[in-house]
């Protein structure tokens, strides 16, 4: 697995405002975007040679809805704290307002932000593993 491309899908209403939150904010790459593929429309958002990327469609008269729970969460490390501040002043400079988590624990060390779908994007400074592991 260690070759591998991680892609998340997901579907969505919001395609534009996506690439606003994803790439305006989160600094992230539009890498693609198609249209009327078999009924879709899609836009597929990350950094050019990163082990992932999200892809976003849209289905012609379907409608997608938000996210089930506000626990439904992307989590982004910032090890670099100085690099997670300006992730975070990103953010609130382009107007995504910080959400408390459902989870009290991303608050401790991290700041999450709510995508045009309802989705949870978690900025936490530190190391993706614990070192207990």
């Amino acid at each position: 697995m260690r070759t591998s491309v991680l892609r998340v899908a997901r579907p969505s209403d919001n395609l534009e405002p996506l690439i606003g939150f994803y790439c305006g904010g989160l600094g992230m790459e539009l890498l693609d975007r198609f249209e009327d593929h078999a009924g879709f429309d899609g836009i597929m958002v990350g950094g050019r040679g990163a082990p992932y990327h999200f892809e976003f469609t849209r289905k012609r008269g379907h409608v997608a809805g938000r996210a089930p729970s506000s626990d439904n969460l992307l989590v982004f490390y910032f090890e670099n704290r100085a690099e997670w501040e300006a992730a975070v002043e990103r953010m609130r400079r382009r107007g995504y307002p910080a959400v408390r988590s459902f989870n009290p624990y991303w608050d401790t060390d991290g700041v999450t932000f709510e995508d045009p779908d309802g989705y949870r994007v978690v900025l936490q400074n530190g190391p993706y593993l614990s070192e207990r592991q």
